[in-house]
């Protein structure tokens, strides 16, 4: 199986043993061993909408241009559909590997059913030696933030952002809970595993124009840009003592950022989480803090209209059991939140226009109908509030599955 597949299951502390244990379609060819990879999912969901406010960064769903407060939809969730190919041989004592990969999607609901467009979110080769580490050089999964979205169970199914069809996913804990990693051009070195201690440091691709009307998106302060790579990194330790694994980690990232309209600052965050296992029981606890970097996408609506920069903070945390028939129960709350970065920015942007906090409260079950086929219930609750406090709250129920071959 794809090196990131196997860490969505396994590292979503959902991962029924045998879907995370099994490698993909295994071709031998030659000097390269060739793994086709990736899983098919979805779901149907729906949902309820309480609240009409206009929220800029609210991730509850809102009524429909109909005033229907309810919406229906079949998505894919928050992994999305994948088809990956690996490649991996050993040469002159290293070890060299690549990854493509494309995510077509169900997530459509036009009349004729094609026109979204799959993904691209892998191209990259890799190649180093146990011994001293290895290199990367293309796209792949963001470093930091990576292991927030990678331990989230909604990884399997679908959290927020799933009223009804049309986008390419939903967003899982993304906006309530952790800042998406994404998928980035990359290049990253990692240490070898010493004794369960591992750590990545890379430089990301300066992204241009983040931001659909400027870093704070609801205003007009114009697109962000980065005029310098970006830099990212992350340190984890990976521990097992008798009935007791877990895993540890910190991570950072810093971007120098400059908008159409002459604003420019440096946006700086770092984020630190644990997950531990014991028996049946699982559990994990992630918190991030963040200046200019905003709380969804990076640097979406990360400063102000006067150019000063907001902080932004937030995490989840999450408790799993697998029952004797092997479904995995879970239950987890999430928030992320914004601050207004001073009174001159809470007057330009007025307080109704932006989110002080969205909360995610997500009860699930995983199970495993068979060795590659899973199962997926999950009910979500999202209610976002305004910098005036006045709230949107949305609940949903998800039924589905997601196959991983």
């Amino acid at each position: 199986m794809n090196k990131n597949i196997k860490l969505a299951v396994a590292g979503a502390v959902l991962a029924l043993s045998a879907s995370a244990a099994n490698a993909g379609i295994i071709i031998p060819a030659g000097e390269w061993t060739l793994d086709v990879n990736g899983n098919v999912n979805a779901f149907a969901i729906m949902s309820r909408a309480k609240g009409d406010n206009a929220i800029a960064g609210g991730l509850a769903t809102r009524p429909d241009v109909t005033g229907e407060k309810t919406g229906q939809g079949i998505n894919t969730g928050l992994l999305p559909a994948w088809l990956g190919f690996t490649g991996k041989t050993r040469q002159n004592d290293l070890d060299v590997e690549f990854t493509i990969s494309i995510q077509p999607n169900v997530s459509d609901n036009s009349v004729a059913g094609d026109a979204k467009t799959p993904l691209f979110r892998q191209s990259y080769v890799s190649f180093g030696d146990k011994s001293w580490g290895s290199i990367k050089l293309g796209k792949d999964i963001g470093i930091f933030a990576s292991d927030a979205i990678l331990n989230d169970m909604t990884l399997l199914g679908v959290g927020a952002g799933g009223r009804t069809s049309g986008g390419s996913t939903t967003l899982g804990g993304i906006g309530s809970g952790y800042i998406y990693a994404g998928w980035k051009g990359q290049v990253a070195y990692t240490t070898p595993n010493m004794n369960g201690f591992q750590a990545t440091v890379g430089i990301t691709n300066p992204n241009q124009g983040v931001g659909a009307t400027g870093v704070t998106s609801a205003l007009t302060d114009g697109a962000a840009n980065q005029d310098r790579f970006g830099v990212e990194g992350k340190a984890s330790y990976s521990f097992a003592a008798n009935d007791v694994t877990g895993k540890v980690w910190v991570g950072g990232a810093s971007y120098k950022v400059k908008t159409t309209a002459a604003i420019e600052y440096t946006a700086d965050v770092y984020d630190i989480g644990a997950n531990v296992n014991f028996a049946n029981f699982g559990l994990t606890g992630y918190y991030y803090s963040g200046e200019g970097v905003g709380s969804y996408m990076m640097l979406d609506r990360g400063a102000s209209l006067v150019g000063a920069k907001r902080d932004s903070d937030g995490g989840y945390v999450q408790a799993t059991y697998v029952l004797p028939t092997k479904t995995k129960i879970g239950v987890a709350y999430g928030i992320s939140s914004l601050d207004m970065a001073n009174a001159t920015d809470a007057a330009a942007t007025g307080s109704a226009l932006t989110f002080k906090d969205n909360e995610r409260i997500t009860v699930g079950a995983y199970h495993p109908l068979t060795k590659h086929l899973n199962l997926v219930a999950e009910y979500n609750n999202i209610e976002s509030k305004a910098q005036n406090n006045v709230k949107n709250e949305s609940n949903s129920v998800s039924l589905g599955a997601i196959l991983f071959f």
